[in-house]
């Protein structure tokens, strides 16, 4: 579907913010151009200054619609929901939206700050090596994953094998998050509600689409 006025999409294909957009504008079946910005080469594209002009904070993604610059992944995917409410990312009633927004919340400021690319890259370089940098990864998010997933057993009933029944916010940002678990070996068998939830989006058009490895800038 087109939007009124172009939408352009700053990400990289590893990051799992950007993931967490890609599959939110893919749900609504929003066509959109990708530019992409690499986050290793060269020290890091988003430093340069062409992206700061975009984006001073330096990082993706950035979602540019008719003139307007919004970012920060949560602030990217409520902007879609509010300019293009269907089909909707959120649940109709108060308290459900906000049991979907809290849990969104869990992985976007308890677990995904902890273990981003600028933490690794200061933990490699700050803290010598016998730092085991993969092992602090593991530890936050199987702590965070260990609270959604105590979450999800009293919420989860009847619900069609996702949070409110179909895909949403929520798994906008438990799919990437998940990704990221995987690639760095963070032990999931302890969470099979989680793993339930990530395995039925991976097989829906919207989260193939958005998959890493299916991006323009993959390498």
């Amino acid at each position: 579907m087109k939007a009124d006025g172009p939408l352009t999409l700053y990400s990289y294909w590893r990051s799992s913010a950007a993931y967490r957009v890609r599959i939110a504008l893919n749900l609504k079946n929003l066509d959109y151009e990708q530019l992409p910005v690499h986050l290793v080469r060269d020290g890091g594209e988003q430093h340069g200054a062409a992206f700061r002009a975009v984006n001073p904070q330096g990082l993706v993604p950035v979602l540019v619609h008719d003139g307007q610059v919004i970012t920060q992944s949560l602030a990217i995917c409520e902007y879609l929901e509010e300019m293009f409410p269907h089909p909707a990312l959120l649940p109709d009633s108060p308290a459900a939206r906000a049991l979907t927004r809290s849990l969104a919340l869990q992985v976007a400021c308890e677990i995904h700050p902890l273990n981003n690319l600028r933490v690794q890259n200061y933990l490699n370089s700050h803290c010598g090596q016998a730092f085991d940098t993969l092992a602090w990864m593991s530890h936050w998010m199987e702590e965070g994953f260990g609270a959604i997933e105590r979450r999800l057993s009293i919420c989860m009933h009847g619900s069609g094998g996702f949070l409110n029944g179909e895909p949403g916010l929520f798994e906008c940002l438990l799919v990437p998050q998940v990704y990221n678990a995987e690639r760095f070996e963070t032990e999931l068998s302890a969470f099979p509600l989680i793993r339930g939830i990530v395995s039925r989006c991976r097989e829906l058009p919207a989260f193939i689409a958005a998959a890493p490895e299916n991006q323009p800038d993959a390498v």
